[in-house]
């Protein structure tokens, strides 16, 4: 198919800075927008549980500023967890019976803010960080131990939640994802996807890449990854910047292979992604009901009109990291500043800003998250995509923050118990030291991510957590210092059952 390379005219092509739009210090704008969201309930994903959770394990907050991603700032003052759901929020009953028990672990917030877990729209668990054109080549024994390790730097970044975008391997999602499920590996709650399709004139990495020309050919391509267990399925419709043969204003999908592709998957109960830069990509993920839209970049007055009718049934999620980073950090891989200005990406990355802030003032839904695992947008980064948020896109603090928690949870469809702090919801939670309302940056800071925790129980916490905070003229063993947990033995099945 021969590519379309048109010039976007609209009133948002030079973008606006951050500081010069006018400061907004109201309520969050994009909640609404984020409750709006109605997915089909036929799409919806399977409902995965994490085992390992002992059914008897308890923990208390106590004395923490509590952010929870309900749009509200209220501070709550005490907070517990029973098992693995969250039982109160503000006044706990009997708080200082369960502060005694030694079955109970308890944390002291001491002015740090407790927030749920993060959530990435669009996330590579079996990038390398290094070169994409070599992972087909990278033997499968590898690869898992590879992507594992990615998980783990998710959830170590305090993500809890993960929308799979596409996967170097066919399987290696599936694989990964039933391991965290199983609690066999840590990660975070993880939507898995199968290698991205595209057409054999079309592909951005070859070897990493599902081949289909044609609406039969696609046909058959997505019935073999819904039967691989995906949950949800990508598209690669337009071209990217970096390759230097497929621009990024490349559409190389027809109106009849979009039709075809969504039609087989909605029949299967999957939703659909798609890396779409292009004007006309957009317009076709819009018209014919692709879920997810990656980038939208070069969306043109059309295009966001379309999109703003549908915004009900859409999410966009940019990775505008990626823009950003192949502009200013790949320098020390080879890849210089005047290269990727040279090839489109700083014209791209004017257009793509103006663009997603015209979405935000619209009430389309943007989430944060995106092609992290190259080299130069390195795993364990996740969090600088909130920042953007903040100073190009014209979303204050709260506003990215809420997508990147409710808006990711709305995303897996299960908006009713995750993403926000909240009784009967899971217990995937952070605790920061220090205010990300006032400065999103602590989120990038590992050491400043004291606590994680995922499904009722702990991921990380240093020693000191469990120290009680010194009371004047109590000593005598008040307080104990890490005691002892007498639970119950908890046996795993060592086979499966087939």
């Amino acid at each position: 198919m021969a590519p379309i390379r048109i010039e976007p005219q609209n009133a948002w092509s030079v973008a606006t800075p951050a500081a010069e739009s006018e400061a907004y210090n109201g309520p969050p704008r994009n909640l609404a927008a984020i409750n709006a969201l109605d997915f089909d309930e036929s799409l919806l994903p399977k409902h995965y549980q994490i085992l390992g959770t002992h059914p008897e394990s308890k923990m208390l907050f106590l004395d923490f500023n509590i952010l929870d991603s309900t749009g509200s700032l209220e501070g709550y003052m005490a907070y517990c967890i029973v098992s693995q759901r969250f039982t109160h929020v503000g006044m706990v009953p009997d708080a200082n019976e369960l502060a005694k028990n030694p079955k109970v672990r308890v944390f002291h917030g001491r002015g740090r803010t407790l927030m749920s877990g993060l959530g990435d729209a669009h996330t590579h668990f079996t990038w390398n960080g290094g070169d994409l054109g070599r992972l087909g080549e990278l033997h499968v024994e590898e690869h898992v131990l590879l992507t594992a390790r990615s998980a783990q730097c998710y959830i170590d970044s305090g993500y809890t939640m993960c929308f799979g975008a596409a996967s170097a391997k066919e399987q290696l999602d599936v694989v990964v994802r039933d391991a965290i499920n199983a609690g066999d590996i840590p990660g975070p709650r993880y939507l898995a996807n199968g290698q991205e399709i595209a057409r054999r004139d079309g592909d951005l990495v070859a070897g990493i890449t599902a081949y289909a020309d044609g609406p039969e050919e696609m046909r058959q391509v997505i019935k073999h990854h819904v039967k691989l267990g995906v949950d949800q399925i990508k598209l690669s419709t337009s071209g990217e910047e970096i390759t230097e043969i497929r621009s990024a204003q490349d559409c190389y999908f027809s109106d009849e292979e979009t039709a075809a592709c969504v039609d087989e998957a909605h029949r299967e109960g999957k939703r659909l992604c798609a890396h779409a830069r292009a004007r006309d990509s957009v317009k076709m993920c819009v018209r014919h009901g692709v879920d997810v839209i990656y980038h939208a970049s070069y969306i043109d007055d059309e295009g966001m009109d379309m999109l703003r009718k549908n915004k009900h049934r859409h999410v966009v999620a940019p990775g505008i990291n990626w823009i950003i980073a192949t502009l200013e950090d790949a320098c020390a891989f080879g890849y210089p500043p005047a290269k990727a200005e040279e090839v489109g990406y700083k014209k791209e990355l004017v257009t793509a800003v103006g663009g997603l802030r015209e979405m935000h003032r619209r009430g389309i839904v943007v989430l944060p998250g995106g092609d992290y695992g190259f080299a130069w947008t390195p795993h364990g980064t996740y969090a600088r995509d909130l920042v953007h948020f903040q100073k190009l896109l014209g979303f204050t603090a709260h506003e990215a923050i809420l997508a990147a928690t409710a808006g990711v949870a709305k995303l897996f469809m299960r908006e009713h118990e995750l993403g926000a702090i909240k009784p009967g919801y899971f217990g995937d939670c952070i605790v920061v030291d220090g205010n990300p309302l006032e400065d999103i940056t602590v989120l990038q800071d590992h050491d400043k991510l004291n606590i994680i925790c995922i499904n009722g129980r702990v991921h990380k916490a240093g020693r000191v957590e469990y120290v009680a905070p010194p009371v004047m003229g109590q000593d005598d063993n008040g307080h104990n210092i890490v005691p002892n947990m007498d639970f119950p033995e908890v046996k795993k099945q060592m086979q499966k059952n087939y």
